[in-house]
Parts: structure tokens; C-alpha cells; sequence
């Protein structure tokens, strides 16, 4: 605590069992209160707010220490209590061996290492380590762009939900021009993947354990698995798929027990799923298919490197892979290959095929758009590849970034025709998000930003959506209402 009319105030709310680890900052200089809260060890998030008069502006600085003493924070010493863990996926790109290059179509450059990718009907994502997520059209148009706090582990889609796991532990709902952390990683999880089903989140870590939250952001149930250096996570209704460095395991949805254990070729290093069968990419340069009801391994798929990442067609008729030197594979489902060509651009960290394109996340950064007709694909086995159109940032470009309190939304007098009317409700422990508007069942919770959350208080949505489990979803803008 400084002395004279600026004075700051430093707490700190770290759980035994992980559960928050987490900063609280409060400055005061003369009319301006100045905010700073995040994860131990991290910039944070900072929000400004200039007063009428000293005494207000020091009563309004009081009034946010005492609530955060209330739910357990304690005045500490900045930079004392180390850090979460974070550990970045350490990779090595050699140049392709492959005779021919892909026929790359366009290629966006994040401008920072990348992970993450999703494509779907309308658009394709891509999140990087600076903390960027940008969304484009099939052609490589550049629509918008979301600054996370962090740096984006993967990205991963529920139904139409997109959500974005980060370095600093937070889940990023993306699904509304406005992105919420609607799940909280405990501090001692050192996250390597997500994924996402009916709402429930899987996380897998370095230390090979496997850790189930759901939709209101509270701990199910945790297991550790067999191996460590967890890559793979994937989720159905009848079963989690944890692969590590010493296979895959398979896990009841509920907690209750291991179902099956396949050891694989060499550590899991990507992992991908269709109906009836998950498919593990690993160390010792193959992609094993395995039966998602017995682990039972169904067929291999042979490359000459590390595969960092694999992906099939619709119904797995079409497999494909990325290796650590540059290439990119695909094999029919039997695991004869097909060809084999190198990316023009780094190897391929994570990977997606839809409608006869692939594309490709790479070592440096870049989002690639390959076509992978068999007319091209032929085309390019003989030299002939197009001219890679090299995709620019619009001057002009949509920006958003998460709401740092309740105060940042936009507010509305009344709720326009055709919106939805939830409310903030006290319960025993927490603060819960009930629906207000007829036609809803109103014991059901709605999966709802903690940052905005405020006890009495009424927002504004464009829809809501149930899911399995029973609770609501957000789609669209959420607004303060008056």
C-alpha cells in the first residue's frame, strides 16, 4: 500500500485443490480506480473508472476489496506465488521429402505459432499463441478477429458452439460477437487439449490426467491415466478417448470406470473421431484407427515422420495425416496410401478436410487452404500446382474482445421484440443464471459468463437453446437490461 492520495491494494485467492489461482488488484490515484485481475502470475485483464470526487473513487476502491475479502481473496505480494504451469508443444519442422508440393489455394499467416482450427459451413477458424482467433470465408476473406487474454490451445466446436481453450486456463465461448470464459480450468491442470460434448468439457493434461467440468463450470470427475503428455481428448455419448504416451484409453462418460486400454504405436501426438472410431496420430510415424466400442486397432496408416496431426472425410473414407517433415499425407480407409506431398509451408499442427478441401494449421503460423480434388491432387503429382494467393488483413477489421465486468456490455431500456429475459439468482454457494421470458423452463440454469454475473440483475438475449443435461445455452449478443 502506497502512501499519499495513490494507494494499491494486492490480493490473491489460491485453493489447495486448484480450484482458483487467481489476482485481485485495486489502485486508487486521486479520482481514477484502476482494476487489474487474471490468473497468478499473468498481465490480466485492467478496467479504468474516474469518479467525481476522491472520497467516492476511494469508497467505490473499498467497496471491491471488501467483496473479493468476502469470497476468500487475501492481501499478498505480487509475483511471491509462482504461476500456473503452461506447457508449449514443442515441435521440429524439417523440409518435405515429397517429390511435389500440395495445391495450395491460400494461405493466411497468423502471424504467431498456431493450433487451433475449425471449419464448418460458413467459416473457417484459427487461434494462435499471441492470443488471436480469426475467422474467414471458404475463399480466405478475413472477417473478424477475437483477442483472447491468452494463447490458444486449440479450438473445438459443440453443435454450432465454438469455443477456444487458452494458456490462462479459460474456456472462450466464441459463438456470440461478444466471447465469455464460460469454463475455468483449476490452476494445477496443465492444459495440452479440449473437447467439448452437450456441454460437459474434457480436458486433458501433461501429468496424462483426464478432468470432466460441466456446463456450470463445477468439477465432475478426474482420472489419470496410464501415460502422461495427454495430446488426445475426444468425446461421444458412449465414451471419453484420452490418448497419451502410452495409447489410448477409453473412459464411461459418467466417471464410473476405464472401459478399454489399446497401447498404440509410439505416444499419441493428435487425435481424431468419427461415429464408430477414434484415430490416434503418433510418434512412430503412423495413424492407427481403433474400434471406438472395443479398442480393438482396425487399421494402420504408415507416413516417414511423427504425425502431428490427422483428419478423415465424412465417414472416415478418406484418411489424412501431417508429419514432422513437412508433408501431408491421405490413405484409403484400408491404409493403402494414396499420395504424399509437402506443404509448401511447415508441417501441419492440426488439420481439417470438408468438401474436398484441406486445410492445414503449420508451424509457421499459417492457416492453408489445399485443394484436394483428385483432379488437383493428380495435377500436382506432375508438377502443376496454382498460384497460392497469399491472404491480407483488411484495414478495417472487426474486433472483439471478452467483457471485463457487467459495466462493458451494452445496456438497453427495454428488451427488444423477439429477445430473451434471463436473471442473475443468489443460491446457496454461487450465483446462478435462471430464465425470465415464458416458454422456458425457469429452473433451468443458462451457461452464463461469471465476469458479468451480478446478484439481482436482468440481461437480454438474442436466443437460447437447450441441451442435453438440461440447461440453456447463449446464441447471439447478451446486454445489461436496465
Amino acid at each position: 500500500m502506497s502512501t499519499g492520495s495513490a494507494s494499491t491494494t494486492y490480493l490473491e485467492l489460491s485453493q489447495e485443490d486448484g480450484a482458483a489461482h487467481k489476482f485481485y488488484e485495486v489502485a486508487v490515484d486521486g479520482l481514477v480506480v484502476t482494476v487489474r485481475y487474471g490468473r497468478i502470475g499473468a498481465a490480466g485483464q485492467t478496467q479504468t473508472t474516474t469518479f467525481p470526487t476522491a472520497d467516492k473513487a476511494r469508497s467505490a476502491a473499498a467497496k471491491k476489496v471488501g467483496e473479493k475479502v468476502r469470497k476468500g481473496y487475501a492481501p499478498a505480494v505480487a509475483g511471491q506465488r509462482p504461476p500456473r504451469a503452461v506447457t508449449r508443444r514443442q515441435v521440429a519442422s524439417a523440409p518435405s521429402t515429397a517429390r511435389s508440393v500440395a495445391p495450395v489455394l491460400w494461405r493466411f499467416r497468423t502471424g504467431s505459432s498456431a493450433f487451433g482450427i475449425h471449419v464448418d459451413d460458413d467459416r473457417c477458424w484459427v487461434g494462435n499463441q499471441a492470443g488471436d482467433v480469426f475467422t474467414l470465408d471458404h475463399d480466405g476473406g478475413v472477417l473478424a478477429r477475437f483477442s483472447l487474454p491468452d494463447g490458444v490451445k486449440c479450438l473445438v466446436a459443440d453443435d454450432f458452439w465454438i469455443y477456444a481453450g487458452c494458456d490462462d486456463g479459460r474456456v472462450y465461448d466464441l459463438s456470440s460477437k461478444l466471447p465469455f470464459a464460460a469454463y475455468d480450468v483449476a490452476a494445477d491442470v496443465d492444459i495440452f487439449w479440449l473437447d467439448i460434448h452437450e456441454g460437459v468439457l474434457n480436458v486433458s493434461d501433461r501429468d496424462g490426467r483426464l478432468t470432466v467440468i460441466d456446463h456450470e463450470d463445477e468439477h465432475q470427475w478426474a482420472r489419470r491415466s496410464q501415460g502422461e503428455h495427454a495430446w488426445m481428448v475426444r468425446a461421444d455419448d458412449t465414451a471419453v478417448y484420452h490418448g497419451h504416451h502410452r495409447g489410448v484409453t477409453a473412459y464411461a462418460p459418467d466417471g464410473s470406470g476405464e472401459l478399454w486400454h489399446t497401447p498404440t504405436r509410439g505416444g499419441v501426438l493428435f487425435g481424431w473421431q468419427e461415429q464408430g472410431a477414434v484415430f490416434a496420430g503418433t510418434a512412430h510415424r503412423a495413424v492407427q484407427r481403433l474400434s471406438k466400442a472395443t479398442g480393438t486397432v482396425e487399421a494402420t496408416y504408415a507416413c516417414d515422420g511423427a504425425v502431428y496431426s490427422c483428419a478423415t472425410s465424412p465417414g472416415g473414407r478418406f484418411v489424412f495425416a501431417g508429419d514432422a517433415a513437412s508433408s501431408v499425407y491421405c490413405f484409403d480407409r484400408d491404409g493403402t496410401r494414396l499420395w504424399k506431398l509437402g506443404t509448401g509451408g511447415g508441417s501441419a499442427l492440426s488439420m481439417q478436410y470438408r468438401d474436398e478441401r484441406l486445410y492445414l494449421v503449420t508451424t509457421d503460423g499459417s492457416l492453408v487452404c489445399v485443394d484436394a480434388s483428385e483432379a488437383a491432387i493428380a495435377a500436382a503429382q506432375q508438377g502443376t500446382v496454382p498460384v497460392a494467393r497469399d491472404v491480407k488483413l483488411a484495414a478495417a477489421l472487426p474486433t472483439y474482445a471478452p467483457a471485463a465486468a457487467s459495466s462493458a456490455l451494452t445496456t438497453v431500456s427495454q428488451a427488444p421484440a423477439g429477445s430473451i429475459v434471463v436473471e442473475c439468482v443468489q443460491t446457496p454457494g454461487r450465483l446462478r443464471v435462471h430464465v425470465v421470458s415464458e416458454g422456458y423452463e425457469p429452473s433451468w440454469n443458462v451457461q452464463f459468463p461469471r465476469t458479468v454475473r451480478e446478484p439481482g440483475a436482468r440481461y437480454v438475449v438474442d436466443a437460447l437453446h437447450p441441451a442435453a443435461g438440461g440447461f440453456y445455452r447463449v446464441r447471439g449478443e447478451i446486454r445489461r437490461l436496465l
